[in-house]
């Protein structure tokens, strides 16, 4: 029998999709560091050339993207912790470091396995939350190591909330309508959340200004690093659990981090209770599949 496409397969591809786009958002921290710009104009410009892009893909392949009025509503209101998730994420890479917050992000699985089945109205996985209690030690070793950073974790940590509910929310919408879709009327949600607070604020200044290196560092980020890994991240939920996908993002961090090392020599600037709590929370993430596999294998025997 051909196994080419068996259940297996297709979450084995699914895995490498997410995998590859989970390296791809451990570098949007580089980017981050790297563009100039304040941290709401940043997300401003990003969801604008995202937005843009897959608006240009769809008329170029003559995609039908309208949706009823209720779903669009979910997706623009969703679009309010996307671009909140993003502008927490970069002030945060701003008022720490890049490997801080990435490592911060990891809170994502504990989020994930308390909210998740609340919203789905299941039941909640033991595991699920061992696994998410081992990664908050883990955060709570580097709040106590890494004091000089409490804004920049707290601004990391809300983040990652973030992350966690529109995770769950996407993973209900995906079973509905195709991912691109989804991600244009989120994006889109972003831009015009972002583009109100800037007018009430008088965001709109020179502070706005570009530097010419910021353009190319925008484009790459507004288009790889978003609209494509966006898109990406959104499809896998048609095979994987939010809370699996979360877990694999956790692995952020240990793309960040190394990427980070090799731009700003933020290794250095970190303490050895830095790279304890990352090692138990990077330890959760890699033993996690291997302890659910046990249970799954132990209730067929029973």
């Amino acid at each position: 029998m051909n196994g080419a496409n068996t259940p297996q397969t297709g979450l084995n591809k699914n895995l490498i999709i997410l995998h590859f786009t989970v390296f791809i958002w451990g570098f949007t921290g580089i980017l981050g560091a790297l563009i100039s710009i304040s941290a709401v104009s940043l997300v401003w410009y990003r969801v604008l050339i995202a937005s843009s892009s897959l608006f240009l893909y769809f008329k170029f392949n003559k995609t039908a993207i309208k949706v009823n009025r209720n779903t669009f509503l979910k997706l623009v209101f969703t679009g309010a912790l996307v671009g909140g998730h993003w502008i927490l994420f970069f002030a945060s890479i701003k008022l720490s470091t890049v490997a801080v917050t990435l490592v911060c992000l990891s809170s994502i699985t504990l989020f994930t396995a308390l909210f998740e089945p609340l919203i789905n109205k299941k039941r909640i996985s033991k595991l699920e939350i061992l696994a998410g209690s081992l990664i908050i030690t883990g955060i709570v070793l580097i709040f106590k190591f890494e004091t000089q950073y409490t804004k920049g974790i707290i601004a990391g940590l809300t983040s990652a909330l973030f992350a966690s509910l529109f995770a769950i929310i996407n993973s209900r919408q995906v079973k509905k309508y195709e991912a691109p879709v989804i991600a244009f009327y989120e994006l889109a949600g972003a831009f015009a959340w972002i583009s109100i607070y800037l007018l009430i604020t008088h965001g709109f200044n020179r502070s706005m200004l570009l530097k010419n290196a910021d353009i190319g560092y925008l484009l790459i980020l507004g288009t790889i690093c978003t609209s494509l890994a966006y898109v990406a991240g959104v499809s896998v939920m048609r095979e994987l659990s939010a809370f699996r996908v979360a877990l694999i993002t956790n692995l952020e961090p240990v793309y960040g981090i190394l990427m980070a090392f090799l731009f700003f020599g933020d290794m250095n600037k970190m303490t050895i209770g830095f790279w304890v709590g990352a090692l138990i929370i990077l330890s959760t993430i890699f033993l996690f599949p291997v302890a659910q596999k046990q249970i799954i294998r132990r209730k067929i025997r029973q």
